[in-house]
């Protein structure tokens, strides 16, 4: 087909048969979440959403783990395109539901800070969020 064909005339995708489309979320879970319950509140609030579809069923995969956190990517389908960002939005919802109900909390990139005085004095205190806690500086 030439490509004047696909700026001039209509084009038709045949491989395009029906409406159905598939949402794929990334969730994070905190490094010390059971990885099952995880798993379960996810497809339960695939379940609860008004907008995902019973078939393809959805599915839920632990798929890395990165600095302390699990990462899980649920993949679940909607009806038809326009029903994608409105599904992202009530099912967020429900996973935040989820998680406080269960008590997990959403975690957060491991990070490092170094506060110093503006004089230069070794006042510092160095703060991570792994043990959530401040350091004298130098110490480990």
């Amino acid at each position: 087909m030439p490509n004047k064909a696909f700026i001039t005339e209509q084009f038709i995708n045949w491989s395009l048969s029906d409406s159905v489309t598939r949402v794929v979320l990334t969730i994070p879970a905190p490094s010390d979440a059971n990885s099952e319950e995880v798993t379960q509140i996810l497809l339960t609030a695939a379940h609860r959403c008004s907008l995902v579809i019973d078939n393809p069923a959805p599915e839920v995969f632990l798929v890395d783990l990165q600095q302390g956190i699990q990462i899980f990517e649920l993949r679940i389908y909607a009806a038809e395109m326009g029903h994608r960002m409105p599904l992202r939005h009530e099912i967020h919802q429900l996973i935040l539901a989820g998680f406080h109900e269960h008590g997990i909390d959403m975690p957060f990139p491991p990070f490092q800070m170094r506060l110093e005085s503006l004089n230069g004095r070794q006042t510092g205190r160095t703060l991570t969020s792994a043990a959530r806690k401040s350091r004298p500086v130098g110490s480990l």
